[in-house]
């Protein structure tokens, strides 16, 4: 369970601000529909985190000892350092697919989470607890719970806390883990 609540808060504040968040509320504006935009949300999610914890499972299957959990430490605090990048939405990603909107919606959130911060926490998420179901259903219900009021709140959903605010937390956070991550690595 604590896989599962870990992966959600990580990746719900990292969310917060990021470009799919951004690319949700663009949906919502474009599409005004918000059903299929949070259907479309989920099952890209749910393809795209999978076979990113998937990825990160079996790397650290390989990869054992103090070295590889040193590098997932680093890594997080890798990802604290970039979660204080503001994200832009892309736009280009609403122009690749003529399809409904879950279609649209699927390929565009799909196609802007490869590389994206939330699905490399994810990765390390899964490396760290060996845990692929429940790190891919926290990360799922974490996009979930940061995006689901960005569809149906649309741009106030930005103005409720400041986006610095949010990264800064966000970045916080991924450090506490990276350096929680480091010490269990030089610890054992």
């Amino acid at each position: 369970m604590e896989h599962l609540l870990i992966s959600t808060g990580v990746v719900a504040i990292a969310e917060i601000g990021d470009k799919t968040q951004l690319l949700a509320i663009v949906l919502a504006a474009k599409f005004r529909k918000p059903l299929p935009i949070i259907l479309g949300i989920l099952a890209a999610t749910l393809l795209n985190h999978a076979a990113a914890a998937g990825l990160g499972y079996l790397a650290s299957a390989w990869l054992k000892g103090a070295v590889f959990q040193a590098f997932v430490g680093v890594a997080f605090i890798a990802m604290a350092a970039w979660a204080l990048i503001p994200d832009k939405e892309d736009e280009d990603a609403l122009s690749r697919t003529r399809g409904g909107v879950f279609l649209t919606t699927l390929v565009a959130f799909f196609l802007v989470e490869i590389g994206d911060k939330t699905q490399i926490a994810t990765s390390l998420l899964a490396a760290r607890f060996h845990d692929v179901v429940m790190v891919t259903l926290g990360t799922t219900l974490g996009m979930m719970l940061a995006n689901v009021p960005a569809v149906y709140l649309g741009e106030a959903a930005t103005r409720v806390i400041p986006l610095k605010v949010v990264r800064i937390v966000a970045a916080a956070i991924f450090a506490l883990i990276g350096l929680w991550v480091l010490a269990a690595a030089f610890l054992h």
